[in-house]
């Protein structure tokens, strides 16, 4: 073989070399581009599982005003908040457009029931979120019970709070299936928010449509709620339920009051009952960790021939341990009218702890 033959095979074998490192760097390239857009997609998205365990022990008495008085102790789950777990997740879908879900169960922590029937008591919804506001499909909260506890004193405890004991405007359906919702995003310190849930003509069931409105800024928050109840069956039930929650809190630093208006009209789809009602409280930082707070309410009802009317009052306070754990104990007394009888009353006194995750 001549110096031009051998040259020749050389280049040859020189070209093929690097045509197929070519291809080889090529595959690699795109299995890498494969990769890292993998490696991206699983990065923007998003599962965690939360919940929240609450749980308090107390006293509870009872007088029905004709002489006869009970007194229960009882371990009890939701002195503060109705413990929970859920599973929620998030999808980055680019452009600030976000895909979401959420699962949510509410449970009793002192004997572990959950509601019957319901995987998912609390929500369950998929949705969007971006600069558009946010939009959730399925079993969620009105736009009404977003505001409905906003403005209550005694940390919205359902326990303790006098507030959720005798508001009848406490008594709407939170959080119907069959629910479309949507949020506005904040602008300047104003939002809202307006969600409907269709009764899909099914006997019983009620077409809730509600909205809100809201502000804050500075020491100032202000909530406007309304919900209405359309039951299916009007031939049995027929006026809406309508519900109006009106709130207003203001943090003077050493203080924050907290003031709450209720109605209700058509209360218990009666016509023309109606239901108003009113509370005020403060809360009283009186250290990092310790808060107390004060609270009184009153309900009056009207168009019945005699005409309840609600009142109490409680006290209670919350101590810090961590960012996730808090002690909380109080005490409420409530009172009812009661026609050809004496007033009704009931006192609770308890303490609890509650738990985030």
């Amino acid at each position: 073989m001549n110096f031009c033959s051998l040259l020749q095979t050389s280049c040859k074998r020189l070209v093929w070399k690097f045509l197929t490192l070519g291809v080889f760097m090529k595959k690699s390239l795109v299995a890498l581009a494969v990769l890292a857009a993998s490696g991206a997609s699983f990065a923007q998205s998003t599962v965690t599982l939360y919940g929240l365990a609450d749980v308090f022990l107390g006293s509870v008495k009872a007088d029905n005003g004709a002489g006869i008085s009970t007194t229960t102790s009882l371990l009890n789950s939701g002195g503060v908040n109705t413990s929970r777990w859920g599973v929620k997740g998030s999808e980055d879908l680019g452009g600030g457009l976000k895909a979401n879900f959420l699962l949510e169960q509410g449970f009793n922590l002192d004997t572990g029931a959950a509601t019957a029937g319901q995987a998912f008591s609390r929500q369950s919804y998929v949705g969007f979120s971006g600069g558009f506001g946010e939009v959730k499909l399925g079993k969620v909260w009105t736009a009404y019970d977003d505001v409905s506890g906003a403005s209550d004193a005694i940390f919205d405890a359902g326990a303790l709070a006098p507030m959720n004991l005798i508001f009848k405007s406490t008594g709407y359906q939170a959080n119907p299936g069959n629910t479309v919702y949507y949020a506005t995003p904040a602008m300047g310190g104003f939002g809202a928010a307006v969600s409907y849930s269709l009764d899909e003509k099914v006997a019983g069931a009620a077409a809730v449509t509600s909205f809100n409105v809201t502000y804050g800024a500075g020491p100032v928050a202000v909530q406007l709620g309304y919900q209405s109840e359309d039951i299916t069956n009007t031939a049995l039930l027929p006026e809406d339920q309508k519900f109006t929650r009106l709130g207003a809190t203001y943090d003077f630093g050493v203080a924050t009051a907290k003031l709450t208006y209720g109605k209700v009209n058509n209360l218990g789809n009666a016509t023309g009952v109606d239901t108003t009602e009113y509370q005020i409280g403060a809360d009283f930082p009186v250290s990092a960790a310790l808060t107390l707070s004060a609270s009184y309410a009153k309900s009056d009802e009207s168009g019945l021939a005699f005409n309840p009317s609600r009142k109490g009052y409680g006290i209670a306070g919350a101590y810090t341990l961590s960012k996730r754990t808090f002690l909380y104990g109080g005490y409420t007394y409530v009172t009812t009218t009661q026609a050809g009888a004496g007033d009704a009353t009931g006192s609770a006194l308890a303490v609890g702890v509650q738990h985030k995750f």
